[in-house]
């Protein structure tokens, strides 16, 4: 073999070996091949922070073929990604395969087609290593920050708790969120809007130039409309033009994804490492929105070809985002003569998405011409007004309508205004005052999620997704499903000289679709706050991924960065770990049970949160019950608490399926899901925990599972050989019988090395012998 390229996925290593032919074998190394090591902090704070690395188990069959594939080959190319987790790869193979810089090569490429990989090959550089050390420092500074901070949480909150550098600011960030959101109190207004037409009976909508506080004021408003005439004070129509928004980059591409598509941050980032591999796109981690010559020129060819010249106005673009790094080109499509492509219907969607925008990034703008219309409304200074635009070029917005356009079309209808003219009168047809109520600030989706992070300088294109997947897994925030409350609202028209009212309702407040902190998310991000005000500061965290681009470019060392950060965070730890509390983190004390007399409080359990009746120091156990999904401690009120103890009882949930306490005709049990699971003596309905009944549902699932002692398939279908409660026995259920039949075995026979035909003549022998008959005595 004469070379040995190391790619890191096995896709792209098929798709680069048909390009490079028979002299070029291409692996996999399948991601990372070493990484700190599990067991403890991994980092030698008392050596300059040296990392502790180790071959995972699942990889060293790998890595032994990796070594014996490189010891045959005359050149090793190192082809992981182009960005820091790529070059650290690289790294990592070079030093765990023991190569020699005569005989290795790095070489990095944005798109996999055939020019770029021989490009690639044609210019070959080193291992970059200061871009090495920036992943280095990222990944211990990572690892200091959980392996300390977590057992903090354990102590003081409860035991399986983790923090995480980036992770708890983006919780943060939820949190604090939420919390305006309880905060803001509704303020209730008028929106007035009128139906006009004009004498050929043309009509069009406008609104009143301001909002009105109270209902008297719009009733008033309406009364003096009823009389009132209306004419046309002022028309004015200008010009204006709308931009393309730049090709994608990797926020803006999940941001757009999330908002057009439907799409989960994840799922956006798994569908375009598809497209990627399979040669379809450029890069997807990128905070770049240059394009290079030759897609310029390639997107103008198409753009002249598919829509004419008068289409066609080339641009480029220049990153904004704070700390932008891995000068890689925006994300595009590698083919732009490919319109459309094979695949699934989410991978077609993405591409199309991703093609539209980077050719619509090269097109003219679009030309338009406002409308606006002042109404005078008789005896009073307040006026309608009414707008409207009419596009005169299309531009752009042929391929790609940034405003909310999913498809080529262009909308139509709801801006579009008759002629009109100054002087004009008009007809009020209806005029109708809409209660309406001030809006609290919007909950994060996962998109504006993506959108703050960027802005923040919190995390990188790469780290996006996996820290909002992080945090969703670790129970901090969830999705929300609340559908909102009802709330009513008035609307006042005027229609015909009459002013009428009615209330409708509407819902509000729900949460649907958007990222809620749990209560766990919440007493961690209080806690966090109060103690570690640093980790948790926006802009400490985006001043440290600035000093991992310095890092990147040469201009810091990293082991002095983490040494100046450790003496900084350290002694926080120490502090926090031996102070004392009162009582753990987040709870709250709701009163006393008005049966036993006994505190009654909510905090932090084990298995989430939980109302407590009793205390540990209490000579009586304290009994525990699991709060419902649309329950929290911030809120519950002991009312509230003291319900979840009654009957049937919710204790919460596993395996995805709610898990209650009840009794019925046989004694206590535990339900999950479709299973029964009788509660044993020293536990009772009432106080069972989740960690308790998860305990018996195991046992009896162990229990069941050893139950079969053998079966004999097809040769005897529907026949076992069973362990009961009396020892073991052979169970035959007949296709459509409702119970099965029941065989002895002989305690001189091994149940284990019973035959299908020792079992039949067991079974014939038992059913050919005279059947006992019960006496009865007479009286």
């Amino acid at each position: 073999m004469k070379n040995l390229v190391i790619v890191e996925s096995p896709a792209k290593a098929k798709k680069i070996e048909k390009f490079l032919g028979p002299d070029y074998k291409v692996m996999s190394s399948f991601g990372h091949i070493r990484d700190l090591r599990k067991k403890g902090m991994s980092v030698d704070v008392e050596d300059s922070f040296q990392p502790v690395y180790e071959i995972p188990d699942d990889k060293k069959e790998l890595v032994r073929r990796l070594k014996a594939a490189a010891k045959e080959a005359d050149t090793v190319w190192l082809a992981s990604d182009e960005d820091r987790e790529g070059e650290a790869i690289a790294w990592h193979l070079y030093e765990v395969l023991g190569l020699k810089p005569e005989h290795t090569h790095r070489i990095v490429f944005h798109e996999i087609t055939k020019p770029a990989i021989l490009n690639a090959i044609a210019n070959p550089r080193g291992i970059d290593i200061d871009i090495v050390n920036a992943q280095q420092a990222r990944r211990v500074l990572d690892r200091i920050v959980g392996f300390e901070l977590s057992p903090v949480l354990w102590k003081k909150i409860r035991p399986s708790l983790s923090a995480g550098r980036v992770q708890s600011v983006a919780a943060k960030l939820i949190c604090e969120r939420e919390k305006e959101v309880e905060a803001f109190t509704p303020q209730p207004f008028f929106r007035v809007n009128a139906l006009f037409a004009k004498e050929d009976g043309r009509t069009f909508r406008a609104e009143y130039s301001r909002r009105l506080d109270t209902e008297e004021a719009a009733r008033s408003l309406l009364d003096h409309c009823a009389s009132a005439s209306f004419r046309i004070s002022d028309i004015t129509v200008k010009p204006i033009s709308r931009k393309p928004a730049p090709p994608f980059t990797t926020s803006t591409l999940q941001q757009e994804a999330g908002r057009k598509l439907g799409f989960s941050v994840n799922t956006t980032m798994r569908i375009a490492q598809k497209l990627y591999e399979d040669g379809r796109i450029t890069y997807m981690r990128t905070d770049s929105m240059n394009l290079s010559r030759l897609a310029v020129a390639d997107m103008a060819k198409e753009i002249k070809s598919q829509y004419g010249d008068d289409y066609l106005q080339t641009r480029s673009y220049h990153t904004h985002s704070k700390g932008a790094q891995e000068a890689h080109e925006a994300i595009r499509p590698t083919y732009v003569s490919h319109r459309d492509i094979p695949g699934t219907d989410q991978e077609r969607r993405l591409y199309q998405l991703i093609w539209r925008r980077a050719v619509a990034s090269q097109m003219s703008d679009a030309l338009l011409e406002k409308t606006n219309v002042e109404i005078a409304v008789s005896g009073i200074d307040d006026s309608f007004r009414a707008s409207g635009e009419t596009v005169k070029f299309e531009g752009f917005m042929k391929v790609y309508d940034n405003p909310d356009a999913e498809t080529d079309q262009q909308r139509e209808g709801d801006d579009l205004l008759p002629p009109l003219s100054k002087g004009e009168d008009l007809a009020a047809e209806r005029i109708t005052a809409t209660q309406r109520f001030t809006q609290p600030p919007a909950r994060y989706t996962e998109s504006s999620l993506v959108r703050k992070m960027e802005e923040l300088g919190i995390g990188r294109p790469s780290t996006y997704a996996p820290t909002i997947s992080t945090i969703q897994q670790r129970g901090y925030i969830a999705h929300g499903e609340k559908e909102g409350t009802p709330r009513s609202y008035d609307v006042l028209t005027l229609e015909k000289g009459k002013v009428a009212k009615k209330t409708l309702q509407e819902n509000t407040g729900s949460d649907r679709g958007r990222l809620v902190p749990t209560d766990t998310g919440m007493v961690v991000n209080d806690f966090l706050s109060e103690y570690f005000p640093d980790i948790l500061d926006y802009n400490f965290t985006a001043r440290i991924e600035q000093k991992f681009d310095e890092i990147a470019e040469g201009k810091l060392p990293w082991q002095k960065e983490m040494a100046i950060f450790y003496d900084g965070f350290h002694p926080f730890i120490e502090k926090a770990d031996s102070m004392r509390l009162e009582h753990k983190v987040g709870e709250r004390v709701l009163g006393e049970d008005p049966k036993t007399g006994r505190r009654v409080s909510v905090k932090i359990g084990r298995f989430g949160p939980v109302v407590q009746i009793g205390e540990a120091s209490d000579e009586e156990k304290p009994l525990f019950a699991s709060l419902h999904d649309d329950q929290s401690i911030q809120t519950i009120t002991l009312e509230e608490a003291l319900k979840l103890f009654d009957l049937p009882r919710r204790i919460g949930e596993f395996e995805g399926e709610e898990v209650s306490a009840a009794i019925g005709r046989f004694g206590p049990y535990v339900r999950h899901g479709k299973s029964f699971v009788s509660i044993p003596k020293d536990l009772a309905p009432q106080t069972i925990t989740l960690e308790e009944a998860i305990e018996l549902i195991e046992r009896k699932r162990t229990e069941e599972a050893n139950k079969v002692i053998k079966t004999f398939g097809d040769e005897m279908p529907g026949v076992e050989v069973l362990r009961g409660r009396f020892g073991p026995y052979i169970a035959y259920k007949k296709a459509g019988a409702r119970k099965a039949a029941n065989y002895k075995i002989p305690k001189t026979q091994d149940p284990e090395a019973l035959t299908a035909a020792d079992v039949r003549a067991l079974m014939e022998a038992q059913d050919a012998a005279p059947k006992k008959t019960k006496r009865t005595s007479k009286k």
